[in-house]
């Protein structure tokens, strides 16, 4: 272990191999959910990451001299970069690749203790974070679940039907705030509106859902 701990031709192929392995079995993961970042991107950046920790300490042990933890900052840092690029806003203004984001800054610091030779933190951490992405949405599923209030995006017919949408959540008791509208540009447009609603513990998601579709005037309702 004293011999990986240094720079050699032997622990440069462990290091290179071992991130492969890591950023290869996130990206897998991501790649069967068709993520925007997939199998290749998740590889590369865990090597790439790697890489630049060899690198430094290459520099550190051949020159006596430098800061080896200075290239893995930039990387940190930098990777936001890449990460923002898979972060989009949908036509529902929907925020999403915010996880795939954080997954790849996850993979780039993964890589970084594998290019140092942290190899029990690396692969601590890939086991954690293949946790993360692979269980947690069960979680969050039922914690959302459980909820009493939702998030909608509505598409009315006209600004006006927004009365029969109000009118139906207040007969059958379920609280509108949170109203935000948007209206197209030409008079043939719809109207998109993005609201919160709260109702009782007696009511469900899928019932409140289907009363506020039954308003006049609409065109479209989701939970977003």
């Amino acid at each position: 272990m004293e011999k990986l701990q240094t720079i050699n031709l032997v622990s440069i192929m462990v290091r290179l191999v071992l991130a492969l392995l890591c950023g290869g079995v996130l990206g897998l993961d991501r790649e069967k959910n068709r993520r925007p970042a997939g199998l290749r991107t998740y590889t590369l950046v865990c090597v790439g990451a790697a890489m630049v920790m060899m690198t430094s300490q290459f520099v550190l042990e051949g020159k006596g001299t430098g800061d080896v933890f200075r290239m893995g900052a930039q990387v940190i840092s930098g990777i936001g970069f890449l990460g923002a690029g898979t972060i989009i806003v949908t036509g529902h203004r929907q925020v999403r690749g915010l996880t795939t984001a954080a997954g790849l800054w996850v993979a780039a610091c993964i890589g970084l203790a594998v290019g140092i030779g942290f190899y029990s933190g690396a692969i601590i951490s890939t086991l954690v974070m293949l946790l993360v992405l692979t269980w947690f949405h069960y979680f969050e599923d039922k914690i959302s679940h459980k909820s009493s209030s939702m998030n909608l995006f509505i598409e009315l017919d006209s600004i006006s039907a927004l009365g029969g949408v109000l009118r139906v959540a207040r007969e059958n008791h379920v609280t509108i705030s949170d109203v935000d509208i948007s209206k197209g540009r030409n008079i043939d447009d719809s109207t998109v509106v993005m609201l919160t609603a709260s109702f009782s513990g007696a009511q469900n998601r899928d019932g409140v859902l289907h009363l506020l579709g039954t308003a006049p005037g609409i065109r479209h309702i989701e939970e977003y």
